[in-house]
C-alpha cells in the first residue's frame, strides 16, 4: 500500500512542471550558469589589471580536479538556497491535500500512514534528486573553470577522502528531510500552504538569530543546549567533524553525540508527531 501511494504522489507531483523545476534544477542551474560567468569575468579582469601594470601573468600548469566537485556538492548541496526550493515544494506536497480538499478521496482508499509516508519519501526523492544535480552543477563549474584558464583536468580522490564525501552528502540530505518535515508537521496541524512555508523559514530564522548570539548568551557550541536547541549548528557540527582532509575539525566523541542527539530530534519528533496528529484528524472538516 505504501509502494501505491509513493508511486501516486511521485505521478501527481509529475504533473507540475514548475515545481519539478524549482525543486530539482532551478538552484544547480543558476549555479552552472553563474559559475561559467564567474570564471569568464574571472579572467576578463585579472588580464585587464595585468596588462595595466604591464606584467605578464603565466598560464597555470595545474590541472583542475574534477574530484573536488565532489567534496564541493556533497557541503553544499544543503545550503540556504537549495533549503527554501525544497521547502516550497515540501509545503505543496504535504498541504497540497488540504488546500484543494481532496483528503477524503484519498484516504479512502489507503491507510493514513502510508499516504503520509508516501509524502515524505517523495520528499526524500526530490532532495537525492537535487543533490545529483548540484554535483552535475559543480563539475561544470570544474570544467569551465579548467576550459576558460586553459588548464588541464584530472581526477584524483583517495578511498578516504571519497568516504568522507559521501558521509557530508548523507548529513546534506539528512538537513534537507529534517528541515522539511517542520513542514509536514506545521501542515497537518494547520491545515495550511501558507503556514507551512512561513513556520519552517520562520523557526529557522530565529534560530540563526539565536546562533548569532551565543556568545551574548553565555553558549559554547559543544554545549547540550545548543545542539539540542538549533538542528543548523548540530548539523554544521557534524560536517565539519567528517570533513575531507585538513578540512576536518577536532571535536570530542561527546560533542559529536550531542549534535547527533539534536539532528536526530529534530528529525523524528516532527515526523512522529505529524504521524500521530493524523492518525486522529477529522478529514471532513476540510
Amino acid at each position: 500500500m505504501l509502494a501505491d501511494a509513493l508511486r501516486a504522489e511521485v505521478y501527481r507531483f509529475s504533473l507540475n512542471r514548475l515545481q519539478v523545476f524549482v525543486s530539482v534544477f532551478l538552484t544547480p542551474l543558476l549555479f552552472a550558469v553563474g559559475g561559467v560567468f564567474y570564471h569568464m569575468i574571472s579572467k576578463s579582469k585579472g588580464e585587464e589589471a595585468a596588462q595595466a601594470a604591464g606584467l605578464v601573468v603565466p598560464a597555470s600548469v595545474e590541472p583542475v580536479n574534477l574530484a573536488e566537485a565532489f567534496s564541493f556538492a556533497a557541503a553544499g548541496s544543503a545550503n540556504g538556497v537549495i533549503l527554501i526550493c525544497m521547502l516550497i515544494a515540501a509545503a505543496t506536497i504535504y498541504a497540497g491535500d488540504y488546500r484543494w480538499e481532496s483528503w477524503r478521496l484519498i484516504s479512502a482508499r489507503n491507510d493514513r500512514i502510508s499516504l503520509i509516508l508516501a509524502k515524505v519519501g517523495l520528499v526524500k526523492l526530490l532532495a537525492i534528486s537535487v543533490s545529483l544535480t548540484f554535483l552535475v552543477a559543480s563539475v561544470i563549474f570544474g570544467i569551465a573553470q579548467a576550459v576558460i584558464y586553459e588548464r588541464g583536468m584530472s581526477f584524483s580522490i583517495d578511498g578516504a577522502g571519497a568516504g568522507r564525501a559521501a558521509l557530508v552528502w548523507l548529513l546534506s540530505y539528512v538537513r534537507i528531510v529534517q528541515f522539511t518535515l517542520i513542514a509536514l508537521l506545521t501542515a497537518v496541524m494547520t491545515r495550511s500552504l501558507l503556514a507551512a512555508l512561513f513556520v519552517p523559514w520562520a523557526l529557522g530564522f530565529v534560530q540563526g538569530i539565536v546562533g548569532t548570539a551565543m556568545p551574548l548568551l553565555g553558549w559554547e557550541p559543544q554545549m547540550w543546549l545548543p545542539q539540542l536547541l538549533l538542528p543548523g549548528l548540530a548539523y554544521d557540527t557534524l560536517k565539519a567533524a567528517v570533513a575531507p582532509g585538513a578540512l576536518a575539525a577536532p571535536l570530542t566523541d561527546e560533542t559529536v553525540w550531542r549534535s547527533l542527539t539534536g539532528l536526530a530530534l529534530w528529525t523524528i519528533l516532527p515526523l512522529i508527531g505529524a504521524l500521530a496528529w493524523f492518525r486522529k484528524q477529522d478529514l471532513s472538516k476540510e
